[in-house]
């Protein structure tokens, strides 16, 4: 079943490039660690959900690509062409001359009703050519005007439209040092309409991207490519092919509803964030060697402690322990800041991924009573290796990992909001003070909901 991926802004669209072009180079990359004929199933399954019909034997991007200013959409175009080995579609992208001004009110009410038409034109005719439809992967970033405002705008559209067809937005929190002056009130407003309409909210944070291309990467000057970088490779190593179920052999073939599925158990929980093991540059990738054991221990602490990457994990965070009244278990979560899980899926790839003992993510402790640990983890494997890693492993969560930076945010959009600084930016283009007071409520709850879990 196929993904189309919708491109919002600057942000989406310079994304979107960099996870296609990792998409196609882990597809087509040597070192699969594995048969031919396997490389070759995984290759077409891969293509059959990211890549449409060929035109020239060059593989097109099942995408749309949005922006309100031509710039980044022409770049985009002419490096995926420049690159030879794939590229856009000449009729997928929407451009106009003027920007959003990061104005998520904007974005929403001016550009959304005014293009609407051409845009949800450009997502049917995208559409027409799947033979089959996983649904929709919208990548956007929350802080500015178009792919927020636009993005919430448009994930509405595909929510009346295709309302049998998933969404996953895939958004982008903003550094909390900040970008832009009124960014807590696009954020807060792009999430609490996403919640409204979108199945599943997978969130990368600008500031944990950066200290992994600092740390990790041991790159110097971080540029947004880096960065770009990062992530694409982690939303590769999710969406990959991996096996149906133990001991098969065929590729899953709905990955945004397995996803969805095994991690999405409640309408109140939408909020998915991503880890990955190990990342690292390709010099310090040729001295190192991995064993399952080693990286699935830090995978689990790197779970169960919040860190979003494996150096500078808490090693002192410990699971309640299992049987313990809630009221202990609520403060011993407090005291060691415990990251409890609502649903947990981890994929592993490469080499002897079988014998990859996986129990340390079944502990009941790690999750909220109401759910057992069966229904709560799940596994994904495939020994088709990803991207020069030997061994590798991704883990999606549904936690609280977002409890706290939602609750920032939320906190400093809400005072800018009492002294009424800026609200007259919005409240001419049609958003009201009553819009941004149901965001509050909304985005409130979700806070609450995730706390006690």
């Amino acid at each position: 079943m196929s993904i189309i991926t919708v491109q919002l802004g600057q942000c989406g669209n310079q994304i979107g490039f960099e996870v296609f072009d990792a998409l196609f180079s882990d597809s087509h990359c040597p070192h699969g660690l594995c048969s031919k004929r396997e490389n070759e199933a995984y290759q077409a399954s891969c293509k059959e959900r990211f890549f449409s019909e060929e035109e020239n034997g060059v593989p097109i991007a099942r995408a749309v690509l949005v922006d309100m200013e031509p710039k980044v959409i022409n770049q985009t175009l002419s490096k995926a062409a420049q690159s030879g080995r794939w590229k856009y579609g000449q009729r997928s992208c929407f451009c106009q001359k003027q920007g959003s001004g990061n104005n998520w009110a904007y974005g929403y009410s001016v550009h959304g009703p005014r293009h609407e038409e051409s845009i949800m034109n450009l997502i049917q005719k995208e559409v027409e050519k799947c033979d089959s439809l996983s649904g929709f992967f919208i990548i956007m970033s929350m802080a500015g005007g178009t792919g927020s405002g636009l993005g919430a705008f448009i994930t509405r559209n595909l929510q009346d439209q295709y309302s049998n067809s998933l969404k996953m937005n895939h958004i982008i929190w903003p550094y909390g040092t900040g970008e832009v002056i009124v960014q807590n009130y696009n954020s807060i407003l792009t999430l609490s309409h996403l919640y409204r309409s979108s199945d599943a909210l997978l969130v990368h944070e600008n500031d944990a991207l950066h200290k992994i291309c600092a740390k990790l990467m041991n790159i110097k000057q971080i540029s947004f490519r880096d960065i770009n970088q990062v992530l694409a490779h982690q939303l590769g190593s999710v969406f990959q092919p991996t096996y149906s179920e133990e001991g098969s052999s065929h590729y899953r073939r709905n990955p945004l509803g397995d996803l969805m599925e095994n991690l999405v158990p409640h309408p109140e929980f939408k909020m998915l964030g991503v880890r990955n093991i190990p990342q690292m540059s390709e010099h310090s990738l040729a001295y190192s060697t991995f064993t399952w054991a080693g990286l699935l221990k830090h995978l689990r602490q790197m779970l169960i402690s919040n860190a979003k990457m494996e150096e500078g994990i808490d090693w002192q965070v410990r699971p309640p322990l299992s049987g313990a009244p809630t009221l202990g278990k609520m403060s011993v979560n407090k005291n060691l800041h415990f990251n409890t899980s609502l649903a947990n899926l981890v994929i592993l790839r490469g080499k002897e991924v079988h014998s990859a003992d996986l129990g340390g993510f079944k502990d009941p402790a790690l999750y909220t009573s109401w759910l057992e640990p069966d229904n709560a983890f799940n596994m994904w494997k495939t020994q088709r290796a990803f991207n020069k890693y030997e061994k590798s492993a991704a883990l999606v969560s549904n936690s609280q990992f977002l409890v706290k930076p939602l609750d920032m945010i939320v906190g400093k959009a809400w005072n800018m909001f009492a002294s009424k600084a800026y609200i007259h930016q919005y409240t001419k283009f049609g958003i009201e003070e009553e819009d941004f007071l149901d965001s509050f409520t909304l985005l409130e709850q979700v806070v609450a909901s995730y706390r006690n879990l």
